[in-house]
């Protein structure tokens, strides 16, 4: 039998909208997939191709080319053709200038130029400690190298305590950015949580509601707050502030750091924190101030507890906020990969290091694989805390509030 008060109908617009919903949410998901994979794929990469700590221990001399690849290949330079000083460029009085090893040239105020004692290679520019490379004395011919560490296999070098991508043997040890990370995310949740949590308190039971009409949605647009502004605020006033008052040796710190990414975190833990307390019975409040407890009693002792699911999801999303800040940890914490657990060091976590140095990898090196590969533990682990939260954490909080 047809239902008389049903619809059967259909506009063409609603057809339209709704046809168009279903696309775009199934394009959006597609397209969510096809990243997760993307990122997958270049970390995995890292293990399919022997990449990292494959460098010859001996020195190597290039192979010899046949004929027809020497008339090919564009001319190269060779000491038999054009002698000991390779040739530079440049005008002057319309005659190009020739290196003279017999010439010095005068050092610029503050630089460190240095003349090798092979003339094969050009002359050094080191600012920070004015060394020569340990080979570049040897008189060896140009087209060979040699290599005096002995070559780490990839899960050694992953982790090593030394993260150097740049090199003969480059070294990506992982652990001084994980221990960058660690540092940076827990000064984050001890500053950032217990605030978080207690305005949600205030705002939820104490605050009149004129009050709260006002401050609950102030604080809730600060989590779209640009995390750039909040990182150039830690480096130009939080960093002062803390080498003034502690004499530190390093302006930009771990502690640093940790106090922006609190001030990204306290948002989003105010936020759902508070929602979760408002979710509370309201029941609960009366029968306990009924009982004799006071406000804070009962806030503490009676609604706290009965949110606590909702209250440790604010947590776990908070240190997912923390863990994957970016613009923030490169701004604040120094960016340097130290293996120190001091909150007073210089610090770079798992985000900055990608942040910084994804723009200038070369494509597919192993360089480029280990960067993804840190992107994919950022991605498992905010997943991971975002799972908890959504299948474990507020189940439990639903279980409480229906009484089983």
């Amino acid at each position: 039998m047809t239902n008389p008060f049903r619809k059967e109908r259909k506009f063409i617009g609603e057809f339209l909208a709704e046809w168009s919903i279903r696309i775009v949410a199934s394009l959006s998901i597609v397209i969510i997939f096809l990243i997760f994979f993307f990122v997958f794929r270049e970390a995995a990469s890292l293990f399919t191709t022997m990449n990292v700590g494959t460098a010859n221990s001996k020195t190597e001399t290039p192979a010899p080319r046949s004929a027809d690849a020497q008339a090919a290949a564009p001319e190269q330079y060779s000491a038999e053709t054009y002698g000991d000083a390779p040739e530079t460029y440049g005008e002057s009085d319309g005659a190009a200038e020739q290196y003279n090893p017999a010439v010095e040239v005068e050092p610029l105020p503050g630089t460190n130029i240095l003349t090798p004692l092979n003339m094969n290679y050009p002359e050094i520019y080191n600012p920070e400690t004015g060394s020569l490379p340990a080979d570049i004395n040897d008189p060896t011919p140009m087209g060979t190298f040699s290599v005096t560490e002995q070559p780490l296999s990839l899960w050694e070098n992953l982790t090593s305590n030394v993260w150097q991508p740049v090199g003969v043997q480059p070294k990506f040890g992982m652990i001084p950015l994980l221990i960058g990370t660690a540092k940076t995310t827990v000064i984050a949740i001890l500053l950032g949580a217990p605030l978080g949590i207690l305005a949600a308190i205030f705002t939820a039971f104490f605050a009149p509601a004129r009050v709260r009409n006002i401050v609950k949605p102030a604080i809730e647009l600060l989590a779209g707050f640009p995390s750039v502004v909040v990182g150039f605020f830690c480096l130009v006033t939080v960093a002062s502030f803390i080498q003034d008052n502690f004499d530190n040796t390093f302006r930009l710190n771990a502690l640093v750091g940790g106090i922006g990414l609190a001030l990204a975190v306290i948002p989003i833990v105010y936020a759902i924190a508070e929602d979760s307390l408002s979710a509370v019975p309201r029941t609960l409040w009366e029968a306990s101030l009924a009982l004799g407890s006071t406000k804070w009693q009962t806030a503490y002792r009676v609604m706290l507890p009965a949110a606590a699911p909702g209250v440790f999801a604010a947590v776990l999303l908070g240190i997912g906020r923390a863990f994957g800040e970016t613009m923030i940890a490169i701004m604040a914490t120094g960016n340097a990969a130290l293996n120190s657990w001091s909150a007073f060091a210089p610090a770079r976590t798992f985000a900055a290091t990608i942040g910084s140095e994804m723009g200038e990898v070369v494509w597919g090196s192993e360089h480029y694989g280990v960067l993804f590969l840190l992107g994919t533990i950022l991605f498992v682990v905010s997943f991971s805390l975002n799972a908890v939260t959504e299948l474990y954490v507020k189940k439990r909080l639903i279980k409480r509030f229906q009484g089983r």
